[in-house]
């Protein structure tokens, strides 16, 4: 009797430390594979530069680029020129109607630097497309400041047979010829009847409460 109970005491003693033997390896098992798995997650020195080389690398900045491929198109100045114009920022006066406009912009060289005392000559028509061919009414010149910035008041110009409305200005610094051209709005329907009419030359215009605010950066070579 005895006998049996101490044979029946070892079978289980057996079994259980045969199930705890089976867990414990078990466990390990798990764990050396959890670290070979993080071993091949964790890139050598070697690894490491395969990894870099295979990535593709980060390029530097691209230089700055130029202000534009080509300066600001000359136009024709048209038979309305009329030199010696007054200095002045401001082309509004009494006995000139018509929806204000503020121009504003400034005078580059091709690598983007601003032209400080650049001349910028200014003329065009009234809101019924007519100039003024004896005296001074809406024509005027000034200067770029330090920044070469400009700003101009005037009106909205009206257009006339053949042409579209449009800004005339002459812009001449101390390192080129004068600079002849014509500024456009842009949504104007005559536009694309106008045979002058070239897309580069169109301002950025935007409605305000006061009337309509324009700007346009002139590059010269």
């Amino acid at each position: 009797m005895v006998d049996r109970m101490n044979r029946g005491r070892s079978r289980r003693y057996v079994l259980k430390a045969g199930l705890h033997y089976g867990a414990l390896s078990a466990v390990a098992s798990l764990a050396s594979g959890a670290i070979a798995a993080c071993s091949r997650s964790i890139p050598t020195a070697e690894t490491a530069d395969d990894v870099s080389q295979a990535q593709p690398q980060p390029q530097p900045p691209s230089l700055t680029p130029a202000c534009g491929d080509a300066p600001t198109p000359p136009q024709t100045a048209g038979p309305f020129y009329t030199p010696n114009t007054p200095e002045r920022t401001s082309l509004r006066e009494p006995g000139v109607s018509g929806t204000p406009l503020l121009l504003t912009g400034t005078v580059l060289r091709q690598d983007c630097t601003p032209v400080a005392g650049a001349w910028l000559d200014f003329w065009q028509a009234d809101d019924d497309g007519a100039y003024d061919n004896t005296g001074f009414r809406l024509r005027g010149h000034q200067y770029t400041d330090d920044a070469g910035r400009y700003r101009l008041e005037t009106i909205v110009p009206g257009s006339y047979p053949g042409r579209t409305p449009h800004l005339h200005v002459m812009v001449q610094t101390s390192e080129r010829s004068p600079l002849t051209t014509q500024l456009y709005f842009p949504s104007e329907p005559q536009n694309q009847r106008d045979g002058l009419f070239q897309p580069e030359l169109l301002m950025t215009v935007e409605a305000t409460d006061h009337g309509q605010q324009a700007a346009f950066d002139f590059v010269v070579s």
